[in-house]
Order: structure tokens, then sequence, then C-alpha cells
């Protein structure tokens, strides 16, 4: 794989995989983190001369044109980022993108429509990924968040352009590198919803870790797996065995106690496990399970964190998440994976906990897995 700066960049046409896929709240970035994190990358390569041209997605659009997802959401926020105008196509492929990317010229940057609202886009079309080629003379992936989907504009250029890893990838890949030589006790926090979408990673951590703790929704599929009652709780019967297994291998801390509710926000109130009353659901970890974990991470020289811990969103169940992130040692090599969990995190000024925040979510725990496809199809 190669670094950007082995790149002769002058007067080229660079083509930018960058990740602004921010969360918008009435039309407006609500959280600009992954803008930023692409901005070292995107001015050295105008201080190299560069002609720089920025592909992203946002959001969901399902391979249609669809306005609430227009990149020039974000417009703004990119120039205020870069302190320069940015050129706006409203196009990522087609002759209104080719004429913003002619009048380009060196240290000039473009920002091209949305990936996403072509089909090619999400299945890796040779077609699309060699129609989005042809406007640059070199590619630089520098969105590793979006590096695990095997997409035309992350996986498929590569086959086309002299391809290079921007500085933002570089980094992600040497911090989260770390965790494969981790001191121990190596201590993982799993949250989130569904076991599903973490099981292939969680079979990877029970052999590195000495202790994965659980919270989030996905520990109700283990209570289900060791026979507790969970009430109302949401839980994924089909990962239930899986559970089962998981849990024997010794690895998994599963909660004592836990904030139940009938109505989420509304009377609140913590029992244990085994106690978990019918006509309610849990909807974060109890006082006990809080001092509990907390005093496992205090031990640890190695932390590794998904997925937040409660509805983090709903006010009082973000308790556990603030309250377990205090507890982390200043001393430890900690990784906070990127995404909701970031987002949260970030909500309750408590990112300097973290040695290191990823600005990738899924990314950043399939990493753990295997070698990312935008990551394989730079070498």
């Amino acid at each position: 794989m190669k670094a950007l700066k082995q790149a002769r960049v002058k007067n080229k046409k660079v083509l930018v995989r960058v990740d602004f896929n921010v969360p918008l709240k009435n039309g407006k970035p609500a959280d600009i983190s992954r803008i930023l994190a692409a901005v070292p990358t995107i001015n050295y390569l105008r201080k190299n001369n560069a002609k720089v041209i920025l592909l992203t997605h946002l959001g969901r659009p399902d391979g249609r044109r669809n306005d609430d997802y227009s990149v020039k959401h974000i417009l703004k926020e990119v120039e205020k980022a870069l302190k320069t105008k940015v050129f706006f196509a409203p196009d990522c492929v087609g002759p209104k993108a080719k004429r913003i990317i002619r009048g380009l010229k060196p240290k000039g940057v473009a920002l091209l429509e949305n990936v996403r609202f072509y089909a090619g886009e999400e299945l890796n079309s040779v077609e699309f990924a060699h129609e989005l080629a042809e406007q640059g003379d070199l590619y630089v992936n520098d969105a590793f968040g979006a590096s695990h989907r095997n997409h035309a504009s992350v996986a498929g250029i590569p086959d086309f352009l002299p391809s290079y890893a921007g500085l933002l990838l570089e980094k992600e890949i040497a911090e989260l590198k770390k965790l494969n030589h981790a001191k121990h006790p190596f201590i993982a926090i799993l949250g989130g919803s569904k076991i599903s979408d973490k099981i292939k990673v969680i079979d990877k951590l029970t052999e590195k870790c000495d202790a994965i703790l659980i919270g989030g929704a996905m520990m109700f599929t283990f209570m289900k797996a060791a026979k507790k009652a969970v009430g109302k709780s949401k839980y994924e019967p089909s990962m239930v065995k899986h559970a089962e297994e998981l849990l024997k291998t010794g690895k998994i801390i599963t909660p004592v106690d836990c904030v139940v509710a009938n109505i989420p926000g509304k009377n609140s109130k913590t029992v244990s496990i085994n106690k978990i009353p019918k006509s309610c659901a849990g909807y974060d970890l109890g006082a006990e399970t809080i001092k509990i974990y907390s005093e496992i991470i205090k031990s640890a020289k190695t932390i590794f964190w998904n997925g937040p811990l409660g509805m983090a969103e709903v006010k009082p169940y973000d308790k556990s998440t603030r309250e377990i992130a205090k507890s982390i040692p200043k001393c430890a090599f900690s990784v906070l994976g990127g995404g909701d969990t970031a987002a949260i995190i970030k909500k309750l000024k408590l990112e300097k906990k973290f040695s290191f925040i990823s600005t990738g979510g899924g990314a950043s725990l399939e990493f753990l897995e295997h070698e990312l496809p935008g990551i394989r199809a730079l070498r």
C-alpha cells in the first residue's frame, strides 16, 4: 500500500474518497468531526499544487437522487474547514462534473454530488468505477469510515488509477494495528443493540481479550442465553445459541442489574438482572454493574470500546456510558470505535479520556476481523 507522500501530485487531478457522511439536523451538519478529520490530507494536496476532487456518500439514498441527501447541505462546512472556496458539482459523473473539474486550477477543490445517487456505487459496478476514475489522474482513499464497504468509489477506482492511502487512513491503520499487539489486561467494552452486527468481532476478541464487558440492548440476548427473564427487552432469538457458546469462553462479563421502565424515560427503576418485571424493558446498566465494570477497566492496559452501553440518546440512560468512560485510566491505550458511540462521547465531553477515536464505527470493528476491502484494493 502506497502512502500519499510517495505520490507526485503537482498539477494532477486527484480523486479523494472522503467520508463526509455526517449526521444532518434540519438539513445542516450536526457533527463535522469527519469533515475536520480529512482536512490534513486535502491541505497536503493543495500545498503541493494538486487539483482536489472530493468524492463522498451521505446517508442512504438507495441508488436514487434524493435532495435530502445532497452533499450541497455540507458544502459551507467543507469550505469553512478548508478556509477556501469549494466548487460544487451537482453530479459525480457526466458533463456537469467534468465541467467543474475542467475549470479547477492547482490548489482548487471540487466537491462532487453523492456517489450513492447511483446504484452502481453500492454494487461496485466496474462501469461506474471506471466512469469515476476517468475524471482523475490519481486516487487517494482517506475514507476509513467507508473502507469496509466493497463499493465502487472505495474498492473499484483503484483498478483504474495509481492509488494511495490518505493521511487519515494511514493514521487509522497505525492506531488500530496496536490492538493486535495489545498490552494486557486487554479489555473490550461492547454495546449497541445487536449481537449479529458484532458477532464475528466478538469471536475474534474472545481470543485476544482478557474480558469483554457487555452493555446495550445486546446484553439481553446474553441474558436469554443464560436462561434469565428479560421482560419486554429487545433481544435476538436467532443469536441466543451463539451467545451460549460465547458465555462458555468465560471472557464475557454481563450486567448484574439494569435500569428498567414501562415507557422509556418515565418511572425508571433499577432492578437485579434476575428480577426484570414482565411489563418492563431494560434501557441502561444499573449502578452495581457500573461499579463492577469500572473496577475492571481501572486495571486495564488496553481498551477497545464500540457501542453505547444504554439508550444514551435518552436521559437518564446515558449514565453508564458517561460513568464508565470516566473510569478509563490515562495510562491505558484506549480506542473508541466511531459512529454513534463517538458522537455520544463527544456530546458528554469525554473524548479526552481516549487515546484514539476512530472515524469508523463498523469499519473499526471489521478491521479487527479482516483486511477491509478499501485497504485491500490499495495493495
